[in-house]
């Protein structure tokens, strides 16, 4: 599991030093009360740091110039305790490169009727502070994410953990490689793209290795190393009977771990979070990846099928946001429809490459010919995925602009069996419906690769896409395509004049 407590976020309170100082003492007080209850609960998954209350422009420029040469703080948490004028802000928010939350609440939840007086509202001035802090990113055009309600409350308080979750996402990617195997499939529009943009947006640096390279490292894998990691994978999974004895299959799973072995140490070797994989560049390799890829996304890693560099680190960042929640996230690809009236449903899939974070039951290791390739049959795990909510996300390059497509979804079980599709799959209806749902996705240019998320929900991607700058399109119950088509040619305005 991914460590969150590692990344920081800052809370600086802000005041002025207008009121004296037995308040901004009560104020610091109260922002300490508050700032250790927020830190010991488990909704919250980074580390709460707090500082000294701000209240001067001086201070407030430190504390960000102090934020920005910080490596662990993935963003930071403003609240204005009192009124601060926010002229004092503009140089430290014009500096500012962590994305922001900006909490307006106050430290007392109800009115004391009887004992309220004016040092008690000089005191507690949350309520028009915050205008007075939100005004100035209005008018500097930041972007940030505003919670509004009292600090104890649980949804207040959920609505931080989320957007913590998409703030270390994007410190992940600020120092990302995505490890590309070969090319993307030849031919194919949407798994190409800027990879110049894609690291001034997210930082993602995007490069190519030989397969040649995985090759020689897969021949350097000893018997003895791959048998050991099969013992893993029969505790973890269950393995077909001929899978356990010697022969073809067991030989296709040892290659399978010899590949995850090899392809693991080049990972950590170049710092990637991230990697891609395609049938067409197979040299030196018996078989294609498949039950490698699997494992390596189990451990957190991101993946994308065919060259597919951009889901590669969605998939990255989606497991960063997920880290310690149920469900999961894997790689996923719409594959076939079903159209019977009143239970149209769609099929995901992939050749082999689904993570088991999203199975519904005890994977099954099984090996079978892929009909694709021109390789010997591969390993790989086959599974149902667990029924219940999701999300699908996907990144597309549109030349002028990333856009981000997220549509909602809700898994079912599969009621009937598929004896020769050994695979991992998940069945879902989307919303609003699969006839609105496909359309909208189309009409949005969504790439037919996507994330698969049970763990998270639109509200996650949006929050990362905000901190991304880049736009975002949300399908759900309410989506109306002919109403989608007018909106998506007001973004076309929008961010073509930006």
């Amino acid at each position: 599991m991914i460590d969150l407590k590692k990344y920081e976020f800052w809370f600086i309170v802000g005041s002025q030093d207008l009121y004296g100082d037995e308040t901004l003492k009560q104020a610091a007080d109260n922002a300490r009360i508050m700032a250790g209850e927020l830190a010991d609960d488990p909704v919250l998954p980074g580390t709460l740091v707090l500082k000294p209350v701000a209240v001067t422009p001086q201070m407030i420029r430190k504390l960000f110039a102090e934020a920005n040469a910080c490596e662990n703080c993935a963003g930071i948490i403003t609240w204005m305790h009192t009124f601060s004028p926010s002229k004092m802000w503009i140089q430290g928010l014009a500096a500012n490169s962590k994305p922001i939350l900006h909490l307006h609440t106050q430290f007392n939840r109800d009115i004391p009727w009887d004992s309220i007086d004016m040092d008690f509202m000089n005191l507690n001035q949350s309520a028009h502070g915050d205008r007075e802090h939100g005004y100035i990113y209005t008018r500097m055009r930041l972007p940030r994410k505003v919670v509004a309600g009292h600090w104890q409350e649980g949804e207040v308080r959920r609505r931080i953990g989320v957007w913590m979750r998409a703030a270390a996402a994007a410190l992940d990617g600020k120092n990302a490689v995505v490890l590309r195997l070969g090319d993307n499939m030849r031919e194919v529009a949407v798994t190409e793209g800027d990879k110049v943009e894609a690291q001034i947006r997210f930082g993602w640096q995007v490069n190519t290795w030989g397969i040649g390279d995985l090759a020689a490292a897969f021949a350097g894998i000893s018997d003895g190393e791959a048998e050991k990691l099969l013992g893993e994978y029969a505790e973890k999974y269950d393995l077909a009977a001929e899978v356990k004895l010697p022969g073809p299959a067991r030989q296709a799973a040892r290659e399978q771990a010899k590949i995850e072995i090899a392809l693991k140490a080049m990972l950590e070797r170049e710092g990637a979070g991230a990697f891609t994989t395609t049938f067409q560049d197979l040299h030196g390799l018996p078989q294609l990846p498949g039950l490698a890829s699997q494992r390596l996304m189990e451990q957190g890693y991101g993946f994308g099928a065919e060259g597919d560099w951009k889901q590669s680190m969605l998939v990255r960042a989606a497991k960063i946001m997920a880290s310690g929640l149920s469900g999961g996230v894997s790689f996923m690809e719409d594959y076939t429809y079903h159209f019977e009236p009143g239970k149209e449903a769609a099929l995901g899939a992939h050749m082999l490459e689904v993570c088991p974070t999203i199975a519904g039951q005890k994977p099954r290791l099984e090996v079978h010919p892929l009909g694709i390739g021109g390789k010997a049959p591969p390993a790989r795990l086959v599974f149902d995925a667990a029924p219940g909510r999701a999300v699908l996300a996907t990144i597309v390059d549109l030349g002028d602009r990333m856009r981000m497509v997220v549509n909602d979804v809700e898994a079912v079980k599969i009621e009937r069996a598929m004896p020769k599709l050994p695979v991992a799959r998940a069945l879902w209806k989307p919303y609003p419906n699969l006839r609105d749902a496909a359309e909208s996705w189309i009409l949005c240019g969504g790439a037919h690769h996507s994330v698969y998320a049970a763990a998270l929900t639109a509200e996650y991607f949006r929050d990362w896409a905000e901190m991304m700058n880049i736009e975002f399109i949300h399908i759900g119950k309410d989506t109306n395509p002919a109403r989608l088509q007018d909106e998506l040619r007001w973004a076309d305005a929008y961010w073509s004049g930006r």
